[in-house]
């Protein structure tokens, strides 16, 4: 996504969203709470996401309630996005990043689905990394996604990120062209 922004491609990312939508004195935290109990708020009265996502993560019921009340606003706040980039009138082409995008049937709302795509050893190593979990903790969110060759057999392009960042650049340059040909022929 950075890369595609850095090409000047509006670019929109749902984890950010979901992030907003839960901030301290929003609706959603509210709802959060009373779906879940006060034991999801830090001291500080914002939400504890570790201590939610432990909870979610292990228990399919939990992570299906959580989605019931982040999922909508991040698709108002997509919407919103996109009705605003309508009315500029300037973009042919915009990209949303969306992690769970065939999991909750986002991938029908775009006209085109790109996958960013890593080997499931990479993907693992890169979930503990950034999110400082252990392997099974890592597991069981990967646990909650499609396998990556599902998503890939679904997608109209693929970028590879298993190499390093430049090769993943240069695999970005690649799709640039496919994207400005969508954007005239959408």
């Amino acid at each position: 996504r950075a890369a595609l922004a850095a090409a000047g491609v509006p670019t929109l990312d749902a984890d950010t969203l979901a992030r907003e939508a839960v901030a301290p004195g929003s609706e959603a935290l509210a709802a959060v709470v009373a779906a879940f109990g006060v034991s999801v708020l830090g001291a500080d009265g914002a939400l504890d996401r570790g201590s939610l996502a432990r909870r979610v993560f292990s228990d399919p019921d939990a992570r299906r309630r959580l989605e019931a009340i982040i999922h909508p606003r991040v698709r108002e706040a997509t919407a919103a996005w996109f009705a605003d980039l309508q009315r500029r009138g300037d973009v042919a082409v915009a990209v949303v990043d969306i992690p769970l995008l065939f999991e909750v049937g986002r991938d029908r709302d775009f006209d085109r689905v790109v996958v960013a795509a890593c080997e499931p050893e990479v993907q693992l190593a890169r979930v503990m990394a950034r999110d400082h979990l252990d392997e099974a903790a890592a597991r069981a969110r990967l646990a909650a996604q499609w396998p990556i060759d599902r998503k890939i057999a679904r997608a109209d392009h693929v970028v590879r990120t298993d190499g390093t960042f430049e090769d993943t650049d240069r695999e970005v340059a690649r799709l640039l062209p496919v994207l400005a040909e969508w954007g005239t022929s959408a």
